[in-house]
């Protein structure tokens, strides 16, 4: 399993490590518990050192979820190589003004 850290509390979090193909399952199912009942969600990526597919598709699941729970949920901080990846798929926009600044 890849290595993650997600921490924080009150709708305050910072990811770091690893989001790929081998941590995709935990990072997804943790931030669903951690993001539970928040109203707003902040998680900062600028601690992510490496990312991939499955990774972005955590992020877009996140995204997914926190709409349809009527939650706000922003990324800041996200990584050049993130960001890259997320255009070449086609989901800028979907991340927000954090992908459209790095």
């Amino acid at each position: 399993m890849g290595d993650f850290t997600l921490e924080g509390s009150q709708g305050r979090y910072r990811l770091s490590g690893v989001a790929d193909m081998s941590s995709a399952r935990a990072l997804l199912e943790r931030g669903y518990a951690e993001f539970h009942g928040q109203p707003k969600i902040e998680v900062d990526l600028a601690g992510l050192t490496g990312a991939d597919s499955a990774g972005l598709a955590v992020l877009l699941a996140w995204i997914s979820r926190a709409h349809a729970s009527h939650q706000a949920l922003r990324f800041t901080g996200l990584p050049a190589t993130l960001a890259a990846l997320a255009r070449v798929c086609g989901v800028e926009a979907m991340l927000g003004s954090a992908a459209a600044t790095a």
